[in-house]
């Protein structure tokens, strides 16, 4: 790719006219501070240009093509309620790197976005708003309601899908979707008749979940759970015609009044003489009768039970296999109905205190002990729910489950981590019942009709008339659908299921779920049977999971909180490359990030250096003319070999890691080789002594050649300030791609590998960065020259150093170089290790070391009484006790980094002493 005049660049790099610039760098003998200032990289000058053409080049499009395989992703629609938030920005970064690494390697990629309507969520928002204006949605009325709730919802949609593109997001807009759109609608109503025809949906009396404050049905895995401190109530019920007792212990003593039995282990034996008689319920004065069920632990409480079949899942079965009444004592909203007689109208827990004083009044309370239990709450409004006793519709899971368990043992579903997949299968293997109604107006209607003489019709549309009775009145099922119920269906719903549409026998099934362990269950296992059922092949073969951003304490971010970070504050500040970047590095595959605003400063920097990079290589090609893909073999300086070595080390790495779902160790990868091997190694070697002269002409193409591979590799990971780099490139050179959208992907070769080269360039930059390491540690002038005296024992790192000699006194700053193998270790001098070698550093003249004693005694001395009250704090029991496991975790790592730094003042005290 040949090169051509550069004055148009060079403009854009300094206020000086280009020539002028030209003129100046020829100027022999050009001091540094004369050189055009380094101007740092912004941002907010290219990634709205940048992702403004992408868009308008339709860039993002996927298209059926049949010389083209297929690369297909659905995001996980986030919720119209949402803003977005680190966990969003982590997702979708690992999405976009994937979907832009194969559409880089040739595969017709769709990245298909979109939203969820958030059911629950969205119905609580909105009746806020309401309410705030004195009315409900009652006043307004189902219809008005459902539209008012449909424009806030749209409009909160579009905010966070546009939020996602200021990321980087490379999806296909044109294609978004909704889960209430009208061939999702229609998809989820197709989804429903098949079901019930098939018997696999049904409507029954069971408990649910039921949530007071939203009021409404949940299922079992909206659910969540938390520990608290409570109590146990131990209750007397007398024994019909005796004076005698037993004495039952409950968490939930209001749940009494529904009581319709007492049961007992049918194997305890001192309660065997009970069973079959009576006793009485106290306050309400029911007769209750005693029975036997193994169900009983004998162990719990007493070793006797309350019976409550309308409040609780496992007393609804017992109450199942014994005929027991079901006697609902809840309103929806969490107040107590009539069947609590004097109680009616309390709320549960005012109702809880009432019956207890009453209970402590009338001699039936024994005693009140301390109890840990685990609540279930909403996961929506965070309130306690009910087991409630409801008529609600099901999908019977079971049959379901089977080919979506089998799929995961075969191999044919693979979890990234491995482990999820266990968890997965313990969900699956014991499954229950899915509750998919819901008491909202804002949802899928379910599509059920009844007429006045009783008939059930489920149909898509309204039907015209009854088919039984011809001429009753038929009116629609009050309830929605869970939301969930659409979303199980987003991998081929969203292609246009039922409807044969070509996109769909194209990009269906598609590659790879990315999301969070949170939603397995509600979500992924969902979509793979939904996938089986209706499509009869898999949505996706892969599900990656990634970790929870959690705060620099290792708290899980959340908004209840206040510890989470705006990521568009991080974009404003540092630019979405330094957002994506750092989000990744700080992701340990498989594990959760711990993140602090300081965190996206390592991005930034990167970024900036790559910038800064592809500017210095920019300048030095000037109006040179060449083709930096024809590099000479024969021309090759080792440092030539060894970066391009390093180069197909790298691509293989980078391409491993990708395929292994380890995005992070990838970053890395790139990063290392980016920073270390290309910016502080290569291009330093390469770098003349002094500014006027010419690098080695193949040198240069060589350091383009990398570049340009190097911003391929990258452009995944930071797609805006490689694109607008490979923009300059293209200028200078008019054969280069104008974008690297569409790639291609550095390929896999091996013309330059060279295993002993690398080792050999290992041994010196070991030499560098120990030496380096010292000068730093000792506050040695950057610009100052030191000796080095290097005690040798190994003859071959005695060659290697004897023949790059060179490159280690230029990058590390070196005057005068003495290597031997009796050399001694001069008197106030700095010492450090590598394998087979020990090196020294004078240090006289180089720093003032009365000084720097100081320094270092200032800064031993703060550092042992921090590290003494950390000590003392994890020689606490009550912090070691009390605080979470992440915390003291952090803690004791910080002890053991603070000893390390103890260890070494403490040695390089005694360097400085002589000691």
């Amino acid at each position: 790719m040949a090169g051509k005049g550069f004055s148009w660049y060079l403009n854009t790099l300094t206020n000086e006219p280009a020539n002028d610039i030209l003129s100046t760098l020829k100027k022999k003998n050009m001091k540094e501070k004369e050189k055009p200032k380094a101007q740092p990289y912004d941002p907010k000058l290219v990634e709205d240009k940048i992702y403004k053409g992408w868009l308008e080049s339709g860039h993002f499009h996927g298209e059926i093509k049949k010389d083209k395989k297929p690369y297909s992703i659905v995001i996980p629609p986030p919720n119209v309620t949402d803003i977005l938030h680190l966990g969003h920005a982590l997702n979708n970064t690992i999405q976009d790197i994937l979907i832009r690494k194969n559409r880089m390697e040739g595969y017709s990629a769709e990245w298909l976005p979109g939203a969820d309507h958030a059911g629950i969520a969205t119905q609580v928002i909105v009746e806020k708003q309401l309410a705030k204006e004195g009315i409900t949605r009652r006043d307004l009325g189902r219809e008005k309601f459902y539209e008012r709730t449909k424009t806030w919802a749209y409009r909160n949609k579009d905010l966070i899908l546009n939020q996602l593109k200021r990321i980087g997001c490379s999806c296909d807009w044109d294609r978004t979707k909704f889960t209430l759109d009208e061939s999702l609608s229609k998809a989820v109503a197709e989804v429903f008749i098949q079901l019930y025809k098939k018997d696999l949906i049904y409507r029954g009396n069971r408990i649910v979940n039921w949530c007071p404050s939203c009021q409404t049905s949940l299922s079992d895995d909206e659910v969540e759970y938390e520990e608290k401190d409570g109590h146990l109530w131990y209750m007397k019920y007398k024994l019909q015609g005796s004076d005698e007792y037993l004495t039952v212990a409950t968490t939930r003593p209001e749940t009494m009044l529904g009581d319709t039995a007492l049961a007992v282990n049918p194997k305890d034996a001192k309660y065997k003489k009970y069973v079959g008689k009576t006793v009485i319920l106290p306050i309400l004065e029911r007769e209750l009768p005693i029975i036997a069920d193994s169900y009983v632990d004998p162990e719990f409480g007493t070793g006797v039970v309350k019976v409550t079949p309308a409040h609780d899942p496992n007393d609804f079965e017992i109450g199942k296999r014994h005929d027991l009444e079901e006697i609902n004592i809840l309103n929806i909203d969490g107040t107590l109905n009539a069947n609590a007689g004097k109680f009616k109208g309390m709320d549960r827990y005012e109702a809880r205190k009432q019956l207890v004083k009453e209970l402590e009044k009338k001699g039936h309370l024994e005693k009140i002990d301390k109890y840990h239990l685990i609540v279930g709450t909403c996961y929506r409004c965070h309130k306690e729910i009910e087991p409630y006793l409801s008529v609600q519709w099901f999908v019977r899971m079971e049959p379901l489950a089977k080919p979506a368990i089998e799929a995961v043992k075969s191999g044919e579903l693979r979890f990234h981590p491995e482990y999820w997949s266990k968890t997965y299968l313990h969900w699956m293997e014991n499954i229950r019942d899915w509750c998919i109604s819901r008491q909202l107006w804002w949802g899928h209607r379910i599509p059920v009709y009844y007429c006045e003489c009783g008939e059930t019709i489920v149909s898509a549309d309204k039907p015209a008339k009854c088919p039984k009775c011809d001429n009753g009145e038929i009116t629609q099922d009050e309830d929605v659908l869970d939301t969930w119920f659409s979303s199980w269906l987003w991998p081929f719903s969203t292609f246009g299921w039922p409807e044969k549409d070509p996109l769909l026998s194209y990009f269906y099934p598609t590659k790879v779920l990315v999301t969070a362990s949170e939603i397995i269950f509600l979500w992924v296992a969902r979509m793979v049977m939904a996938g089986y059922e209706f499509m009869g092949k898999i949505p996706f073969n892969d599900v990656y999971i990634h970790g929870t951003v959690r705060d620099a304490n290792g708290i899980k971010m959340s908004k209840s909180l206040g510890n989470g970070i705006d990521p568009l504050e991080i974009i404003d500040k540092h630019g979405a490359d330094a957002l994506r970047m750092s989000l990744i590095l700080a992701t340990p595959d498989g594990q959760d990030p711990w993140i602090s605003k300081n965190t996206f400063e390592g991005g930034r920097n990167f970024v900036n250096k790559l910038y800064q990079v592809s500017r210095f290589v920019m300048m030095r090609i000037g109006d040179k003319q060449f083709d930096y893909n024809d590099i000479s073999k024969e021309k090759l300086l080792p440092v030539d070999r060894w970066i391009l070595s390093r180069l197909e080390r790298t691509i293989e790495s980078v391409n491993g890691d990708i395929s292994d779902f380890k995005l992070s160790s990838a970053a890395k990868n790139l990063y290392g080789f980016t920073w270390n091997d290309y910016c502080s190694w290569y291009i330093e070697l390469i770098k003349p002594d002094t500014p006027e002269a010419e690098i080695n002409e193949n040198s240069l193409k060589v350091a383009v050649f990398v570049l340009d591979k190097i911003l391929k590799l990258l452009h995944p990971f930071v797609p805006f300030v490689t694109e607008e780099i490979n923009n300059n490139l293209s200028e200078i050179f008019p054969d280069k791609e104008t974008t690297l959208v569409f790639g291609p992907w550095p390929p896999q070769t091996s013309l330059y590998r060279d295993d002993e080269l690398e080792k050999s360039l290992e041994v010196i930059q070991n030499v560098v960065n120990a030496i380096r390491s010292v000068r730093s540690e000792m506050n040695v002038p950057p610009g100052k020259r030191s000796d080095l005296h290097i005690r040798v024992k190994d003859k071959e790192i005695t060659r290697l150093l004897e023949e790059y000699h060179e490159y280690f006194r230029s990058l590390a700053k070196i005057e005068k170089l003495i290597i031997g193998e009796d050399i001694k270790k001069p008197p106030l001098s700095a010492s450090a290790i590598i394998s087979g070698a020990e090196l020294f550093i004078p240090l006289e003249g180089l720093i003032d070391i009365e000084a720097e004693r100081k320094r270092l005694e200032k800064e031993l001395s703060n550092l042992k009484n921090q590290l003494e009250n950390l000590s003392k704090k994890l020689a606490n029991a009550d912090f070691i006790k009390n605080a979470p496991e992440e915390v003291v975790d952090r803690e004791k790592t910080r002890k053991a980094d603070f000893e390390e730094r103890v260890e070494k003042l403490n040695s390089n005290l005694e360097q400085l002493l002589g000691w």
